[in-house]
C-alpha cells in the first residue's frame, strides 16, 4: 500500500535527522562549538520571549516554544516515535495535527542543520575562543548567510504554532488526546504524547494564539534582517 503524502514527507524528514544527528556521517555534530552554540541562542530566546514569559496566559506557550518546538532539546526520540506509529496516528488524529507534528520534524530537523553550519563557521572564525557572544554570533550568521533557509526556519515557527491553535477549534482533540494516554505510555511513545499534550494545554491558555505566533514570526524576521544587514543590537526589539 502506498505511503500518503503527509508519511512520506515524515519518513523523509526522519531520514535527515538521523543522518544529520549521526556523528560518523557528520562530524560537526563533534564540534566543540555546538553546544556553546545551543546555550547562547537558547538564552537568548529566553530573553526575546521575555514579555511573554512575564504574562500568565502567553508564559505556557512561550514555555512550550522554548522547551519543545524552538530550543535546543534533542528531538530524535520524539521524531522516531512518530515514525514507528505514524499508520496509527492517522487512523486516529486530524490530519492537520499531524501537519503540524510534521512541521515540528522539519523545524528541529532545519535548526540542528543551520547548527552545523554555524558551529562550523564559528571553528573558522575563532578557533581559540570556547564562549559565544553577540558580535561573533552575527559574524557567523552573515558568513553561513542562506536567507532562504533562515526565512524558512521563521515561516515554520508559525506554522507549529498555528498548528496548534487550529487544533483547539477541533471538536475532540482534547478527549482524543486524553484518552490516548495510556497506550502511548504502554508502547513506549512518552515523547510523542507529551509533546501533544504540552502543545494543546499550551495553546488552551492563550486568549488569541494567533496574535502569538504572529508576533514571534514578526520579531524573529526582524531579528534575521538586522543580523543580515549588520545592524547594532540586532536583538533589541521594541
Amino acid at each position: 500500500m502506498a505511503r500518503s503524502p503527509l508519511a512520506a514527507r515524515i519518513a523523509r524528514r526522519l531520514a535527515w535527522h538521523l543522518r544529520l544527528q549521526d556523528p560518523k556521517r557528520e562530524p560537526r555534530n563533534k564540534s566543540p562549538w555546538l553546544p556553546e552554540l545551543r546555550r547562547w541562542q537558547a538564552e537568548r530566546l529566553k530573553r526575546s520571549f521575555q514579555r511573554f514569559l512575564t504574562d500568565p496566559k502567553r508564559r505556557p506557550a512561550a514555555e512550550f516554544f522554548l522547551s519543545d518546538v524552538y530550543g535546543d532539546r534533542d528531538f530524535t526520540r520524539r521524531d522516531a516515535d512518530i515514525a514507528r506509529v505514524l499508520p496509527m496516528m492517522q487512523r486516529l488524529l486530524p490530519k492537520r495535527l499531524l501537519e503540524t507534528v510534521a512541521d515540528a520534524m522539519e523545524l528541529g530537523v532545519l535548526s540542528h542543520a543551520l547548527d552545523l553550519r554555524m558551529a562550523e563557521a564559528l571553528q573558522a572564525l575563532a578557533p581559540r575562543r570556547k564562549r559565544l557572544d553577540e558580535a561573533l554570533y552575527a559574524e557567523a550568521y552573515r558568513e553561513i548567510g542562506l536567507p532562504r533557509l533562515r526565512a524558512r526556519q521563521i515561516a515554520l515557527i508559525r506554522s507549529v504554532g498555528a498548528g496548534f491553535g487550529r487544533a483547539l477549534k477541533m471538536p475532540g482533540v482534547s478527549a482524543l488526546l486524553a484518552f490516548s494516554r495510556g497506550p502511548a505510555k504502554l508502547a513506549g511513545l512518552s515523547e510523542l504524547q507529551g509533546f501533544l499534550e504540552r502543545g494543546y494545554a499550551a495553546f488552551e491558555a492563550l486568549g488569541n494564539p494567533d496574535k502569538f505566533v504572529a508576533e514571534i514570526e514578526r520579531d524573529e524576521r526582524e531579528v534575521s534582517r538586522r543580523l543580515f544587514e549588520g545592524e547594532d543590537d540586532p536583538f533589541l526589539l521594541d
